[in-house]
């Protein structure tokens, strides 16, 4: 370790276990590395993917992270989202399907990060509270609360990658009237389970992804009846008895929804699927990445790095098609930059390069151009490290096979199978339809995979 080029890292979700794997990458290698520190102010790694019941608050007071909840199985194919240099094969020792339940993903993620050995350079229950940059000596102050012992830290750093995510701060709109709702009103991000909705007539305010998941699995269990409340357009699925779509609501007046089109309705519970912000409550305003959620955010040379200061770095910032491949590639990428590895340009070749993608991410039309886009942007970005290249264009082919699988029915895609663009394995397909799956343990998973057909 090299204690002259420190580097915290601020988060051990996906992104921040990316960033851990390529140091470590880097050093099994034979390179000096930086003394690297993460904090992680969840009680294990995981990020999303570390599954708690609670909402509000966790055990120490602090707010919930994780917006994950009990039923999710991956809505994208793994073959979309597998490590370059982590199979499913290595980790499971045989072919899975192609849509594995929160708790397998969970353990892949996991078993990865077990094998680089680097969980002692991350100390868990610590969170971050203050990160302050001073301009003369070119340090940053990172203050940490240790929430098991109740110990205040300071440290310097020459080097911070935050990589806590931009899904745990929930964007709650106004809607006139919601106040004299007498049901459940929540977020997506305190919702843990469908089955508490079974029998209820459900309102979803939003028209993305997390209101189409969480309305078809309340569908799979049991509610009586599912609306998403869009305000752009239409989601345009060939929904199935017992859900359907509305325009914006105009107002609710007790248990009624009035939509902009006069059309109304009587619901039970409501759920806002109405995303995120970009919030790091840690940062001064002048290192706060302020950025709709978007393929190419603002103020970041090549999506990563703060191009007002370049030694603050952001992991896994963008709008997302691909995901954990993505999170190595851009870590791959920040570690080289810190290493002196990767030439970082002056301020002015910086600045061309951003408006350069970013003009070309204002031509992206459609969603296939966007998973262009961001394939070209993965493309990029390992093309300069010894990050494994693999074959994006194949990725893209999936991820547009997936859309036309939704599009046919959004009950059925999820027992589709591709074929690794790692491998060349073929995922096998689950024994049991996902509609009629209600088991979504890890053990139940693999074992009935052991009975499943390989498809041709």
């Amino acid at each position: 370790m090299n204690s002259e080029n420190s580097v915290a890292i601020i988060g051990a979700g996906p992104s921040g276990m990316a960033a851990l794997r390529a140091f470590k990458s880097a050093e099994n290698s034979g390179a000096e590395i930086p003394d690297v520190v993460c904090f992680e102010k969840q009680d294990d790694w995981g990020g999303q993917w570390n599954f708690t019941w609670r909402t509000g608050t966790d055990g120490y007071g602090e707010p919930v992270h994780s917006s994950m909840y009990r039923n999710l199985w991956s809505n994208g194919p793994k073959e979309a989202l597998e490590f370059a240099e982590y199979t499913f094969d290595e980790h499971f020792n045989r072919p899975i399907s192609s849509y594995p339940p929160r708790e397998v993903l969970w353990d892949y993620i996991n078993g990865r990060a077990q094998q680089s050995e680097v969980k002692d350079l991350v100390r868990f229950a610590h969170v971050v509270r203050r990160v302050e940059f001073d301009d003369q000596r070119r340090k940053f102050t990172v203050t940490v609360d240790d929430l098991r012992n109740h110990v205040t830290e300071v440290r310097v750093f020459d080097q911070v990658i935050v990589s806590t995510g931009h899904f745990s701060f929930p964007n709650v709109p106004d809607i006139t009237g919601i106040e004299s709702f007498p049901g459940e009103v929540i977020h997506a991000h305190e919702f843990r389970g469908a089955e508490r909705f079974a029998g209820q007539r459900l309102l979803l305010v939003g028209g993305s992804y997390s209101a189409e998941d969480i309305g078809i699995q309340s569908h799979k269990m049991g509610a009586r009846h599912v609306t998403m409340s869009y305000r752009s357009g239409p989601q345009g699925f060939a929904w199935p008895d017992g859900v359907d779509e509305k325009p914006q609501i105009e107002r609710i007046d007790g248990s009624v929804a009035t939509f902009v089109d006069g059309s109304s309705g009587e619901f039970d519970a409501v759920v806002l699927c109405t995303g995120y912000l970009h919030h790091y409550p840690f940062l001064p305003d002048s290192l706060h990445l302020r950025s709709p959620n978007n393929l190419y955010p603002n103020d970041l040379y090549r999506g990563v790095t703060w191009n007002a200061n370049p030694q603050l770095h952001y992991l896994g910032a963008q709008d997302q098609w691909f995901t954990f491949n993505m999170f190595d590639a851009q870590a791959w990428f920040v570690r080289d930059l810190i290493l002196g590895r990767v030439e970082l340009p002056d301020a002015d070749a910086r600045a061309s390069h951003m408006r350069q993608w970013s003009d070309r991410y204002q031509a992206v039309a459609d969603d296939a151009a966007a998973v262009r886009f961001q394939a070209d942007y993965i493309r990029d970005l390992i093309e300069q490290t010894d990050y494994p290249m693999f074959d994006l264009d194949e990725v893209v082919r999936i991820f547009l096979e997936w859309k036309a699988d939704k599009k046919q029915n959004i009950l059925t895609y999820r027992d589709q199978a591709y074929r690794s663009v790692m491998t060349g394995t073929m995922a096998v397909v689950h024994h049991t339809r996902w509609i009629d799956e209600l088991d979504d343990s890890r053990e139940r998973y693999l074992d009935a995979q052991t009975t499943a057909d390989s498809v041709s």
